[in-house]
């Protein structure tokens, strides 16, 4: 038992405290031996691109996302923008047609997005691609950032940095999801640097046109999807953190269960499907930031703190004061994080407090997820979930 224990709480401690310490030693030490050296486009080499913006019932906030889309730094002339409204019952597409430069697609029928994505694809000619969603809104240098890095054959895509938008105050779900993607930002700067981010946000994405592969039914985080299937061919994604997306955080703590639950379930398959990046020998590092970044969050980890806790419970029975302490220290995390609960839609200028119940509120997400696997509850359309109004000025 003591074994399970040890075993489990090094798990713990690896993946969210140990490997991004690992990876900012070995990132140091690589700028200290091996100096990168960045290749950029030139503002007049710069590649016809396509802007493509997937919304699904999005009126309430399209026409602020097309004025921030035009608002682009970007050549005119090699910039087309595309938005794709597929099974929208609400009056997107009369919204789009006021503006003539953006090129509407639209079909009655909602199959989500990966099929109203995979249609509209087969119509870009530019070699670039960009990827944003509707209630995301973007730096003005946003895609010159991007853009830019294509200059280096070795690219093969390009990920943005997500932003939560918060006020001085805020609830559970705001300084949680705020908090969760200051940390993620961190890491795939890093992992960038190391070798390749693994794992776009699709708030912001862009590809090299003749990489994509449709994405299958059944997929629910295509962002992952695409961009582990261009680096397993030995190819970069690379982290941009000057181009950025800007969005709300989700209403409530019970709107942001519905994107935690499904990325959870979305990661269970992505693991299955990439099984094979766990063979160390052929793809290296690859391997070990998939893992140490991806996969353990989205298994051992979430099993590792139910099975540290039940040890550490039991070991308590000995009579071993090591283990008394660890089940004392594991009983004010969860009294902590049940005062988070109990406290998540309130607001608070101390997000602090709101940590250990988004951290223990995560891992639970993934337990979610394999329910709604097993009970195969998941489908390529979802409920999305409600986002606090947009504050334009930020």
């Amino acid at each position: 038992m003591e074994v399970i224990f040890w075993i489990g709480l090094v798990v713990i401690i690896y993946t969210y405290l140990g490997y991004p310490i690992l990876l900012f030693l070995i990132v140091s030490i690589k700028r200290k031996i091996a100096p990168s050296s960045k290749v950029y486009f030139k503002n007049d080499e710069l590649p016809s691109i396509t802007f493509l913006v997937a919304c699904f019932n999005e009126a309430e906030i399209l026409k602020d996302k097309i004025e921030n889309t035009l608002q682009l730094d970007y050549p005119l002339d090699k910039l087309k923008i595309y938005f794709v409204t597929d099974g929208s019952t609400d009056n997107s597409a009369e919204i789009i047609y006021q503006y003539p430069n953006i090129k509407l697609f639209h079909l009655n029928e909602r199959k989500g997005k990966n099929a109203a994505v995979n249609r509209v694809m087969k119509y870009v000619e530019t070699s670039i691609v960009v990827f944003s969603d509707a209630n995301t809104f973007l730096n003005q240098q946003a895609l010159k950032m991007l853009v830019r890095h294509f200059k280096d054959i070795h690219v093969g895509a390009v990920a943005g940095e997500k932003r939560v938008i918060q006020s001085n105050e805020e609830n559970a779900a705001g300084s949680g999801e705020g908090a969760y993607w200051k940390y993620e930002s961190k890491l795939k700067a890093w992992d960038s640097e190391l070798k390749t981010v693994v794992g776009a946000a699709g708030e912001l994405f862009s590809i090299r046109t003749n990489l994509y592969e449709e994405v299958p039914t059944g997929v629910l985080i295509e962002d992952f999807r695409l961009s582990m299937e261009i680096v397993e061919k030995g190819l970069r994604v690379v982290y941009e953190p000057e181009a950025y997306a800007m969005e709300t955080s989700s209403l409530s703590m019970e709107e942001e269960n519905k994107r935690k639950v499904r990325i959870s379930a979305g990661g269970l398959i992505e693991v299955i499907h990439f099984t094979h990046l766990l063979n160390v020998f052929k793809y290296g590092w690859l391997s070990f930031q998939y893992v140490s970044h991806r996969m353990l969050r989205w298994t051992l980890a979430p099993l590792c703190l139910l099975i540290v806790f039940i040890s550490s419970i039991y070991l308590c029975f000995n009579g071993s004061f090591l283990f008394i302490e660890f089940a004392v220290l594991q009983f004010i995390f969860y009294l902590v994080a049940l005062v988070g609960y109990l406290l998540r839609n309130s607001k608070t200028r101390s997000g602090l407090l709101f940590v250990p119940y988004y951290f223990l509120f995560m891992n639970v997400s993934v337990y979610q997820g394999l329910l709604m696997l097993m009970q195969k509850k998941q489908t390529q359309v979802w409920e999305k979930a409600l986002r606090k109004s947009h504050v334009q000025e930020v």
